[in-house]
């Protein structure tokens, strides 16, 4: 929105300019999803607490998590929320990749709703069930292959590309590129999952696999 804005006024305010560049804008949104963070963390804590959005805890897992009873859940909606505010703000709206990241993740942090509010409102632990899970995350994902191999304009967009290696390139095709995104989408969500558990388990392997990204990006 803010590149948007700054294209238009550019010709007025040249301060406008420095928007154009990636790494500034990287950092001014990570800078406002901190913010946020910290800004609506505590009412959101206080707010799931009074309404007693409390975690329901599996009786078949270590007894240690047991501690975790009651803790406020649904916290990923504030993750959602930050991420989709700094995105709107500072990402080139122009970029049809973008809302295809924001879709996919927002529909992805819809799922994990869903699995949290029926651990809440029906006190069942399990949430929903492994199929319909698998059955919610693989339309989310050929939904996406679908779209990037439709709207792909060059080769290279079917393309896989190793890391730092200039020549090592293997064309995929429709298909290869379609299962590609598939298990990309799929395990990463399932990773995630698998790795939570406890507050602030799976917070600290994704803040260094987003870091790594951004270095990528």
């Amino acid at each position: 929105m803010l590149l948007l804005l700054a294209e238009l006024l550019k010709d007025h305010i040249r301060a406008f300019n420095v928007l154009n560049y990636v790494t500034l804008r990287a950092v001014m949104a990570a800078l406002t999803s901190l913010v946020i963070s910290l800004w609506l963390g505590p009412w959101v804590i206080a707010k799931l607490t009074e309404l007693k959005v409390g975690q329901a805890v599996r009786s078949d897992g270590p007894q240690t998590h047991l501690v975790k009873t009651g803790t406020p859940t649904m916290g990923g909606t504030l993750i959602l929320l930050a991420m989709s505010v700094t995105t709107l703000l500072w990402a080139d709206l122009s970029n049809q990749y973008v809302w295809l990241l924001l879709a996919v993740t927002l529909g992805t942090g819809a799922l994990g709703f869903y699995d949290d509010w029926r651990k809440v409102v029906y006190k069942d632990p399990n949430g929903v069930s492994a199929r319909f899970k698998m059955a919610w995350q693989s339309t989310i994902a050929i939904a996406a292959g679908v779209f990037l191999i439709t709207t792909a304009k060059l080769p290279a967009s079917t393309e896989f590309i190793i890391p730092f290696f200039k020549n090592v390139i293997y064309p995929l095709g429709g298909i290869g590129f379609c299962v590609l995104t598939y298990f990309v989408i799929v395990g990463t969500s399932n990773s995630v999952n698998l790795t939570d558990g406890l507050d602030g388990l799976a917070a600290l392997p994704v803040v260094m696999v987003a870091a790594g990204l951004a270095i990528f990006a």
